[in-house]
């Protein structure tokens, strides 16, 4: 077991880059992601890493110096929120189009208007399709450990596409927690050294960017999606080999309490640990219901969350973002779409749950499982429900 030290979750992903022996950091503060990056230029002013720190004029200019730093061949971690994923809406695209390794940490931040500081999953969901490999963290620990494995996936050759590691800001960015650190030597045997394929030289000369006519652009943007589906595979090796390293495992769909749940929840981020709580409560009340975490967003788990879902009776999806004018949450979208093909589906019951942070209690989870009980029991599936809005 490594030493387990209490810390700022926020420090701990910066502690996490600075094992990961980062090269370039491009910078741009942004509530609640900020301490991230000012412990890095710290890191750095101070000596204890021997990295490019760029303090950039926006995160426009961040996520664009990502780009030519790691074109360069060099290992690049930045960190952004809200607003500031927003911005750099155009690059993300960029970013992984030309196949640019590089870790991204986002402190999940409602987007304006009106101004709101405070989590849920709004900035990132604007981002779900700019072709990134996305994965959400529910606690510090899994925070810390996912800086170093975002790098190894991200830099794998059969890879090669950037990654956002989602964590709840001010829940978990500004909370802290004890995190078992890493040791230099299972760094050292865990992440090996990036060895960029490609990469600007002068010598051996590539070409990043070129324009796509229309008799080769279709084939691109399909090549750019097999590779991120086929990422699931290089994912899910990293954390076998992590878990190999360190002891701790992770996965794709994490269960809790859910080998016997009729009804099971469905659920992302630091919000699914007050679920837990709620099911043991209704556990211990006789209710046969569990919860059931969605770690990877992209590329989706299609075949596994119809594994885990077909045999239910309810599937009570919690979405953290409005899909504004549409059906609902985009998570449940991608529930049903996953369910769709299966002849017996259990029936899926939405809810959106603290938007702009709004506090969502275990009595709240509460009153979502007495409504997917009474689904269960031949009642009409009720239209998405906004958790705790006042009319």
């Amino acid at each position: 077991m490594g030493t387990r030290k209490g810390m700022e979750v926020s420090i701990g992903i910066a502690e996490a880059v600075m094992m990961a022996d980062v090269d370039v950091i491009p910078a741009y503060p942004i509530t609640p992601q900020t301490h991230i990056v000012e412990h890095l230029s710290e890191l750095v002013a101070d000596g204890h890493l021997d990295a490019e720190f760029v303090p950039v004029e926006s995160e426009h200019s961040a996520m664009s110096c990502c780009c030519g730093s790691v074109a360069a061949g060099a290992r690049t971690f930045t960190a952004t929120s809200s607003q500031g994923l927003a911005l750099m809406h155009e690059i993300l695209f960029i970013a992984s189009g030309m196949r640019l390794p590089m870790v991204m940490a986002v402190a999940n931040r409602s987007l304006s208007a009106p101004i709101s500081i405070w989590n849920d999953h709004g900035d990132v969901m604007a981002a779900r399709d700019t072709g990134w490999m996305q994965i959400f963290v529910e606690n510090g620990q899994e925070a810390y450990d996912h800086m170093m494995w975002a790098f190894r996936v991200s830099e794998d050759h059969d890879v090669l596409l950037p990654i956002m590691v989602n964590f709840d800001g001010f829940i978990l960015s500004h909370v802290v927690e004890p995190i078992e650190v890493w040791s230099p030597e299972e760094v050292k045997q865990f992440l090996p050294p990036y060895k960029p394929p490609y990469r600007l030289d002068v010598d051996k000369p590539w070409t990043f960017g070129a324009v796509g006519i229309p008799d080769i652009y279709l084939e691109t943007r399909m090549a750019h999606n097999e590779a991120l589906i086929d990422s699931q595979k290089v994912m899910e090796k990293a954390w076998d080999e992590m878990a190999e390293v360190v002891g701790r495992k992770y996965s794709v769909l994490e269960n809790y309490k859910t080998d016997d749940a009729d009804i099971v929840f469905l659920t992302m981020g630091g919000i699914s640990e007050t679920c837990m709580t709620a099911v043991d409560q209704m556990r211990d009340e006789g209710k046969k219901v569990g919860v059931i975490r969605l770690r990877m967003w992209r590329p989706f788990p299609f075949a596994e969350v119809a594994k885990e879902l077909g045999g239910r009776k309810v599937v009570l999806a919690v979405d953290r973002a409005l899909s504004t004018g549409g059906c609902g949450g985009p998570v449940a979208s991608e529930i049903k779409a996953a369910l769709y093909p299966l002849d017996k589906r259990p029936q899926v019951v939405e809810f959106i749950a603290g938007l702009g942070g709004r506090d969502v209690t275990i009595g709240d989870f509460k009153e979502m499982y007495d409504k997917g009980a009474a689904v269960a029991a031949g009642g009409a599936v009720p239209p998405y429900e906004m958790v705790g809005v006042r009319a």
